[in-house]
């Protein structure tokens, strides 16, 4: 199952042309999620082989059950990783310095309490797309395709 809403999008993209500033969209109206079929630490090990096949790395990574774990308390599963690789940092820089604040972009992976799991990020192309440049563009659809294929694993 994958939801998106392309009507809020076309808004904030208008929003960003016509303001000439860029829109960061980041709430969860504009996120790909998808039902995980593995449990949380399937999912962690699926998602991380994932990543290195499609020749990403994973930047950053955020895990809320550690710290959790160090205030004496237990959490579900609950990790953000932050995914991209040194070509596509490359091109970025080069067609815009700003849109670096967007590197690396999300993934963010979540348990329940009854212990299913949702994979969600919001598009390269919805990031990067309030910047206006072509070059940024054509990087952004790659990386879609990349995070898809990313996220399939866990489908």
């Amino acid at each position: 199952m994958i939801r998106t809403t392309g009507l809020l999008t076309g808004l904030l993209l208008l929003l960003a042309a016509q303001t000439g500033t860029p829109t960061f969209a980041q709430g969860p109206q504009l996120r790909v999620t998808i039902a995980s079929r593995y449990n949380f630490a399937m999912t962690l090990e699926r998602l991380e082989s994932a990543v290195a096949a499609n020749g990403l790395g994973i930047v950053t990574r955020a895990n809320a059950q550690n710290g959790a774990r160090s205030l004496g308390m237990r959490i579900p599963g609950n990790q953000v990783w932050g995914l991209f690789g040194p070509k596509f940092a490359v091109r970025m820089l080069k067609a815009s310095v700003d849109a670096g604040f967007e590197a690396p972009v999300r993934l963010y992976i979540v348990e329940s309490a009854q212990g299913t799991v949702a994979v969600s990020y919001v598009k390269p192309s919805v990031v990067f797309t309030p910047y206006g440049r072509k070059d940024l563009d054509a990087m952004a659809q790659e990386l879609d395709g990349l995070f898809g294929r990313i996220v399939a694993a866990v489908q």
